[in-house]
């Protein structure tokens, strides 16, 4: 295999482009108990087998390699559902514990549907969880019954409060824009984050979920996106601290039913951010990929159950981030849409 310069000798996951991978996301699980139709099919997908899935001790020995050895500074839990993880505050403490190359604590973050969260948020904060980001499409119920094929708002609702309560902030609220389904309620998502202090992010519509239920006609791109805002809420160019965060803001005044806040809008499509992606991601049965989009992964589970030391592990996981495409190519011709849907990836 291809040695590159991305090893334990730099402690950096470059790829021949020049980024440089700082954010870990972790997929705990495949599961979920919604059935979001950007997300997977309303039946549901054959969910991993227990004994693919990786242990918390292995979980945990690649979080440690990932900070102590490769110089990642952030970690995000993911799923499907990362919350149906019942060991999620262990390892939420574990990710506490570690320290980066510089010496600091890595940031601690869980994108969440918030089912449950008001039971476990208190011990998530108490274990070292710093934020979260939930994924909320709708505040009709209507609506989002509609999309998420199950009746749960109100724990959405329950779970958001929690996690103010327990300090998990700045709470975001993640929103994916859908084309004569959640398009028009938009305006009315927005003001309740206002009113409730969180941060929303609106996203493009990506091809990750059922291959029938994506197409440009009823994605809703960012101009679009904003042009709805405007119509009610005064909005203003935001600067963004972070380049390569994938999100775009916009300050929102104040108004007559509302605080005012910022919004954000996360353009993966027409706006791509590829250039300034720094994120690397662990599939909760052991797989690095290096790209959302990517059609290829590189197994680390197979070569750490087989006895692998840390620096063999850091080296294969080096060696994919290297690989790194410029971009999805969403727009190229050849476009082929992972294999994978979007709960079997992570967030």
């Amino acid at each position: 295999m291809f040695m590159s310069e991305a090893t334990a000798e730099t402690l950096q996951l470059r790829d021949q482009w020049g980024r440089v991978a700082r954010d870990l996301r972790i997929s705990l699980t495949d599961r979920c108990n919604l059935r979001c139709s950007y997300c997977m099919p309303p039946e549901g997908l054959d969910w991993l087998p227990t004994e693919q899935t990786l242990t918390d001790a292995e979980v945990m020995r690649l979080m440690r390699i990932g900070v102590e050895m490769l110089g990642i500074e952030e970690i995000r839990f993911t799923g499907g559902e990362p919350l149906l993880r019942r060991s999620l505050e262990d390892l939420v403490a574990f990710g506490a514990s570690l320290r980066t190359t510089s010496g600091a604590r890595p940031g601690l973050s869980l994108t969440t549907n918030a089912l449950g969260l008001d039971k476990r948020a208190a011990a998530l904060a108490e274990a070292g969880l710093d934020r979260v980001n939930v994924s909320m499409d709708s505040v009709d119920p209507d609506v989002y019954r509609h999309i998420s094929h199950r009746d749960r708002l109100a724990s959405v609702f329950a779970g958001i409060q929690a996690a103010f309560d327990a300090g998990l902030t700045p709470v975001k609220i993640n929103a994916v824009a859908i084309r004569d389904v959640n398009d028009a309620g938009l305006r009315d998502l927005l003001r309740y984050s206002l009113r409730v202090g969180a941060q929303l992010r609106i996203i493009e519509h990506m091809p990750l979920g059922p291959r029938e239920t994506w197409s440009r006609a009823n994605m809703v791109p960012q101009d679009e996106i904003l042009d709805y805002l405007g119509e009610e809420f005064e909005l203003t160019p935001a600067e963004t601290a972070d380049p390569s965060a994938p999100a775009k803001l916009w300050n929102v005044a104040p108004g007559a039913d509302h605080p005012g806040g910022s919004v954000g809008v996360i353009a993966s499509v027409t706006k791509p951010f590829c250039a300034d992606c720094d994120r690397t991601r662990l599939t909760a049965d052991g797989q690095i990929r290096n790209c959302l989009f990517s059609r290829t992964e590189t197994d680390l589970r197979g070569p750490m159950r087989s006895g692998a030391d840390d620096s063999k592990l850091a080296r294969l996981w080096a060696d994919a981030m290297w690989e790194k495409k410029p971009g999805h190519g969403i727009d190229d011709p050849g476009f082929i849409q992972p294999e994978r849907y979007m709960s079997e990836i992570g967030g």
